[in-house]
């Protein structure tokens, strides 16, 4: 599939909601997950003035995204890091805040393409996910090694696969006939293990346990969990964090993340807020924003995005 053909989803309305945050001085937006370049494109397209700080950790995508921007010279800066680095990543690059930061959460279109890298159920691959190839661990390393409890665990918290248990426990028992390698065998299992009136609704029933190994694998909420408190602190007055997130469990991580900054300790029956108890920030959009029908019909991943921004108010 053409690169040129993966449009960002919202891509125009997260241009429209950094485009306060980028009307300073010497603009520097953080895409944290800077895939195929898609959004820095964009972004550089649009703001003239724009220094964009690309991050990912694959350096597959970084050598691709570099080739897409190379007309941007030295507009963009790169860097081989995961997103919980970012205050690093920053510091690096010489600066103590920026004017925004995105995060377009999840796997990315080039991982779903390469087959070989064994994110897509769609096509028979070694069982590897890793988002960073010089990581240690693997899926298949995941299903022939865990638990059927661990397993279970796994597959019900980051897929949210009502019958977890029972692939786990198929998984184990045949591991012992021969471990688990390629991605095939793995979908046949996850079919034949769950009941026929499941497999008959809700799209391919491997999904949520191939979503759940390749968060397990890259600790892609761990990672999270902690970058976006480092990205928030590293926001100037005026700065905003933009946050495309894909499945409940990443939205959840980053509401609680914007609410925490975005209240105040002072109790509601105070009629004022004392000096230094403001809250920091402020939300931009009214809970989590979703795609229209017409941008599903056009790129069905938005389908079940989520965007929620947050603006930095006082250092």
């Amino acid at each position: 599939m053409s690169e040129a053909r993966h449009v960002p989803v919202l891509l125009e309305r997260v241009l429209d909601l950094l485009a306060p945050a980028i009307a300073v001085d010497h603009p520097v937006v953080v895409d944290a997950t800077l895939g195929l370049g898609g959004h820095t494109e964009a972004m550089l397209e649009r703001f003239a003035d724009l220094h964009v700080i690309g991050v990912d950790r694959d350096p597959e995508a970084l050598t691709r995204a570099e080739a897409r921007l190379e007309r941007f010279g030295d507009r963009v800066t790169y860097a081989h890091a995961v997103y919980d680095e970012i205050a690093d990543v920053i510091r690096e690059a010489g600066l103590s805040t920026v004017s925004g930061v995105l995060f377009d959460l999840g796997v990315s279109s080039m991982q779903l393409d390469l087959a070989d890298r064994g994110f897509a159920y769609s096509q028979d691959a070694p069982l590897d996910m890793r988002m960073n190839p010089e990581d240690p661990m693997t899926a298949a390393d995941v299903l022939n090694t865990y638990t059927s409890r661990e397993l279970s665990k796994v597959l019900r918290e980051y897929g949210e696969e009502k019958f977890a248990k029972r692939i786990a426990d198929a998984v184990v028992a045949d591991r012992d006939r021969e471990p688990f390698t390629t991605s095939a065998r793995l979908v046949d299992l996850i079919r034949t293990s769950i009941p026929a009136a499941a497999r008959r609704t809700g799209g391919n029933p491997a999904k949520r346990t191939f979503q759940a190994l390749r968060i397990e694998v890259n600790d892609e909420l761990g990672v999270y969990r902690r970058a976006l408190p480092d990205a928030l602190e590293m926001l100037a007055p005026g700065g905003r964090a933009v946050v495309l997130a894909f499945h409940s469990l990443e939205d959840r991580i980053t509401k609680r993340a914007f609410t925490a900054v975005t209240t105040t300790d002072v109790p509601r029956d105070l009629p004022f807020v004392p000096e230094g108890h403001e809250a920091r920030f402020r939300l931009v959009t009214r809970g989590a924003e979703m795609a229209t029908d017409a941008e599903i019909v056009e790129n069905p991943r938005a389908r079940s995005v989520r965007l929620r921004v947050a603006e930095r108010i006082a250092a």
